[in-house]
């Protein structure tokens, strides 16, 4: 039973709204019309505020947009990979969120432009996301990052990334970010969690949504218990850098996320989680009528600039 009365007001709106069309389902929508959907929200981020420069840069065929805050170099950098269940999602529909970051945490601010499926199916994302970090180490100083300061970072298929990003660069024997931000990451692609079950139908970011954006991405490539594909179960988790969690309290990802964490601690990485109430999943996209939503935009930036 979807309990609306606990959703932040904003939110039980966007609900109700979607309860009403009898929850349509994803899998259903063409690929094209699920990204013109992502796209059509962007108003609920809140403003685009200025940001003292936002430039682009194509290096090496990856596509990467950078939102520089002051005129200064040495800024803390963060790589940002957007989520959109690994179908959907670009530069524009995280535009107004990283603007926030980018003035709020005083840091550059780096989005990767990687490649979707399901014209571009594993290993596709997951190389981006990685070849994202060494590109931003040469460039940093060029721009005015600090290149001994990288925090990766992402949402949902997002936050997947920069955690498989960090298993990687790990295993390769390279230098690792300083830090890692998953705000309600995508860690399990056998949808496994009782969360699933209990808010998989009606909080509008459904199960059939994220299961059939792995289906697409993984494409029969690889099997869902691998740790690429679900990195919830990676056992090569001791030597993570400092992670923060975040996660939303009506999402099917919230047991995944917090299971992650408690997996977390018990390798002896440093971490941290919270989880956000009254809100569903893509929370951190509606700062426009979601107070929790620019809570966790303030979170992101303080973690940056600390």
């Amino acid at each position: 039973m979807t309990n609306l009365n606990n959703l932040e007001p904003g939110i039980r709106k966007l609900v109700t709204q979607f309860i009403n069309s009898s929850s349509p389902s994803a899998s259903k929508q063409t690929i094209q019309d699920r990204r013109k959907g992502y796209l059509s929200s962007i108003n609920l981020a809140g403003e685009a505020l200025p940001v003292w420069d936002v430039f682009e840069q194509t290096i090496d065929d990856l596509r990467l947009r950078i939102y520089k805050p002051l005129d200064q170099g040495n800024l803390p950098i963060m790589i940002y990979y957007h989520g959109g269940c690994f179908v959907s999602g670009d530069f524009e529909t995280h535009d107004r969120q990283l603007r926030q970051i980018a003035n709020l945490g005083g840091a550059l601010v780096i989005a990767v432009d990687y490649r979707l499926a399901p014209e571009h199916v594993y290993p596709a994302a997951h190389d981006d996301a990685v070849k994202s970090v060494h590109v931003v180490r040469q460039h940093a100083l060029s721009w005015g990052g600090n290149p001994d300061n990288i925090s990766i970072a992402g949402d949902s298929a997002g936050g997947h990334l920069a955690l498989v990003t960090c298993l990687r660069l790990k295993k390769q024997g390279h230098l690792m970010p300083k830090r890692q931000i998953l705000i309600y990451p995508m860690l399990d692609a056998k949808a496994s969690s009782d969360s699933y079950r209990k808010f998989g139908d009606d909080y509008v970011i459904t199960a059939d949504a994220l299961v059939s954006g792995f289906e697409a991405y993984l494409s029969n490539c690889l099997p869902p218990e691998h740790p690429e594909a679900s990195p919830l179960y990676s056992d090569d988790l001791e030597g993570l850098p400092e992670t923060h969690i975040l996660t939303a309290e009506f999402d099917p990802l919230v047991d995944e996320g917090e299971d992650f964490y408690r997996r977390l601690l018990n390798a002896g990485v440093e971490a941290q989680c919270q989880r956000y109430l009254g809100v569903t999943h893509g929370f951190f996209q509606l700062g426009g009528i979601s107070l929790a939503g620019r809570k966790a935009i303030q979170d992101v930036a303080t973690i940056l600039s600390n």
